[in-house]
This record gives structure tokens, sequence and C-alpha cells, in this order.
């Protein structure tokens, strides 16, 4: 255990290892870069969801250190709320309320820890063939514009607020290049706090009578099977989020990381299920933090301790958590038209990198087919249970790719 929290003092030059720390007040700044890098987009799933924003930074900071522990400072990163979550929470909030959708987030935790061990055990070629690239970004391109109609509800409850957080966010992200940049969606909701609460639209009864310092509240899961099957195709996404992130930093610190990617979707899955257990979102790594050691050439995973503790830190205090909150409706409708959209162009993105073949017909029919089953929510009920539009349309995609690719072999 001592040999595990030994950096060696970085001496010479330009990238900074996983193993290695530069001095400890530099390692403190760069670790509280790597806090404001995931602040945004980790409170943007509780805030949406209603979930409670210090309990989900309280484990996003746990979840940090459990990952660091488990994949032996080998592999730095920061694991923060999975925008993955956001329609599966939403849809058994609406039927069983949170203690199912914290249910849902906890099984998906376990499925996820379990496919590690198995990683651990026989490797990962039997993940690329079930998820090649055209079926991953099916599911993620799904995953974000099956909450269109959220976006559109939350818009319509305040539309000039709506309106200016969505203007601020693009015009950000247009404009800056840098950091800035990167947190475009949380500082346009920040503007758009900002111009609500200057017309008087900012409920501030709870941030008055919210504590300065306190423990998270933490909320206990229920298990409903209804909801739980609405999360499998989250722990998919989270298997290529966390598989795609150990590659990349494999690929900027030159080392090979492969014999890390079961550690890292143990450590994940665990930490998402803590999470769930407690009244927390699910996690993911993140790559707002690659972009950090991306642009700093610091990748000491001391740098992400001190982020890890950071948050916790940061989650002891209820009337910060009361702020946000009170974040008014039309802002995160604004931010939700940005944000949803975006995660479904992170879809098209894998396929573009991956230069899926969208002239062969069964890649289409695949796609297309997924696509509207997912974004309409198409959806069927067996008995006590009720099939969404996701869960279907992952089925689509994962089933019809191997079945329609088999029979154009023959």
């Amino acid at each position: 255990m001592s040999s595990l929290f030994s950096w060696k003092v970085h001496t010479s030059g330009d990238v900074v290892a996983p193993d290695e720390r530069l001095s400890w007040p530099r390692t403190i700044g760069i670790g509280l870069q790597h806090i404001a890098a995931m602040f945004g987009a980790t409170f943007l799933v509780p805030i949406i969801t209603g979930m409670s924003p210090t309990t989900t930074l309280f484990f996003s900071g746990i979840g940090t250190m459990l990952f660091l522990l488990i994949t032996k400072n080998r592999v730095p990163s920061y694991l923060g709320s999975s925008f993955a979550f956001l329609a599966p929470i939403a849809a058994a909030k609406a039927d069983g309320g949170m203690g199912a959708a914290l249910g849902g987030v906890v099984a998906a935790g376990v499925i996820l820890a379990l496919i590690g061990l198995i990683v651990r055990a026989v490797g990962m070629k039997w993940i690329e063939w079930m998820l090649p690239p055209v079926v991953t970004g099916a599911i993620v391109m799904v995953i974000g514009l099956n909450l269109a109609g959220a976006a559109k509800n939350n818009l319509a409850a305040g539309p000039l607020v709506g309106i200016i957080t969505l203007a601020a966010i693009a015009l950000i992200a247009a404009i800056s290049h840098g950091f800035l940049g990167r947190i475009s969606i949380f500082v346009g909701i920040v503007i758009g706090y900002a111009v609500a609460l200057g017309m008087g639209d900012v409920k501030t009864d709870g941030i008055k009578g919210a504590k300065w310092v306190a423990l998270p509240t933490f909320t206990s899961p229920t298990f409903n099977g209804n909801a739980i099957i609405l999360f499998l195709p989250v722990v998919l996404v989270l298997i290529a989020e966390n598989v795609g992130h150990v590659k990349a930093v494999a690929a900027i610190t030159g080392r090979n990381l492969d014999d890390e990617i079961g550690n890292a979707l143990l450590a994940d899955g665990l930490a998402t299920t803590l999470a769930g257990a407690g009244g927390g979102s699910g996690t993911t790594t993140y790559a707002e933090n690659i972009g950090v050691m991306a642009a700093t050439k610091v990748y000491s995973t001391a740098a992400y301790w001190i982020a890890g503790i950071g948050a916790v830190v940061l989650s002891l205090s209820p009337k910060f958590g009361a702020v946000l909150s009170a974040t008014p409706t039309g802002a995160l409708g604004g931010a939700g038209v940005a944000l949803f959209g975006m995660i479904g162009v992170l879809g098209a993105r894998i396929w573009i990198e991956a230069k899926v073949d969208f002239a062969n017909s069964s890649n289409l029919i695949i796609v297309a087919s997924a696509l509207v089953i997912g974004i309409a929510d198409i959806s069927w009920t067996k008995g006590d249970f009720t099939f969404s539009g996701i869960i279907n349309a992952t089925v689509v995609a994962i089933v019809g790719y191997r079945v329609l690719h088999s029979l154009s072999k023959r």
C-alpha cells in the first residue's frame, strides 16, 4: 500500500507520467483544475434528474479514489456523473419514484462490475464482437435523442430563460476554444440562472434554510424489475466509455494498459453501485479530464487523488447543493436542447471515427430502425414489464447486427 502512494518526483521532459508527480503545490493546482473540468457535467445529471447534487458529488469523489485504488494508480481518471443515466432515471422516476431509479443505478453498477471481472478473466474480444462501432454509435445516439421531449417540456416552462441559456452556451462554445469552451453548458446554465434570479423566478427559500456544513443526504434504493430493465443499455455505453478512456490514456502516455481494462470496468461498476445505494447518480470516466491532461501534459494520478478528496470536501456544503437544486426549469430546458443533442451527435462521431460503411444495407437498416424505435420511444408491455424504446432499440441494434451480417456472409 505504501508503494501505491509513492510517486516519483518528475525531473525532466514535458510529460508527467501517471506514476510521477510535480511538487505538491503544483500537483494540488492540477487537481483543482480537474475538479473544475468535471464540475459542470457532474452536476448537470443531478440537477436535471432531481437527485441531490452534493450526494452525487460525494460519491463522485469516493468513486474516483476507488477507481485509482483498483487500477493501482496506473490509469489517471475522474469518475463523474454519466449522461447515459439521464433517460432511464427520468423514466424510472416517472414510474416508481427516485427509489426505483436508484435501484436501476445499483443494478447497472453490479452488472458492469461483473463484466469487469469477466474481462479480467477472459479478455475483451467478446465485447468488441458484441459492440462494433455501428451498434455503439446507434445506442449512444438513441440515449441522447430519446430525451428530446424532456428538453422541450423544460424549455416550455421558461422559454425566455431557456433561449438565453441556449444562446449563451452556443456563443461561449463558438468564442472560447480553451477550458471555458469545455464547460460551456455549465456556464450557460449559470448565465440563465442569473437572468432568472434577476427576474425573480428562482425560489430561494431552500437556499436560505440550508446549512453551510453538513453530511450529504443519503437515499436508499428500491428494486423494481421494470425499472432495472431500463438501465441495461446504459451498461453498454459505460463499457464503451471506459474502454475508450483506457485506450486514450494508453495512447497519450505510450503505455500498454490493456490489462487494466477489466479493472477499470470493475472499478466503475463498484463506484456506480455505491453511488446508487446512497442516492447518487451512476459514474463514468470523463473526457473533460482527458482534455486537462492533454493541455497540461500532466498524467499524474496524484492530481486525481487531490480531485477526489476535493470533491468530497465540496459535497459537505448543503447550501451549495441548495443553490444548484434551485436551478430554474427554463435554464435546464435550454441546456437540455444542447446537451441531449450533443449526446446524439457523439453517436455519429463514433461512426465517423470508425468509418462505418452506410453503403452497406445491413448497417443502414439496423441504424435506421434503432433510431426510430428509440427516438419515438416505441414500447411494448409483457406482463409486469414494459420494454421502453431505448431497450428495444438496443436489442434491435445488437441482435440485428449479428443476424443480418451473419446472413450476408453466406
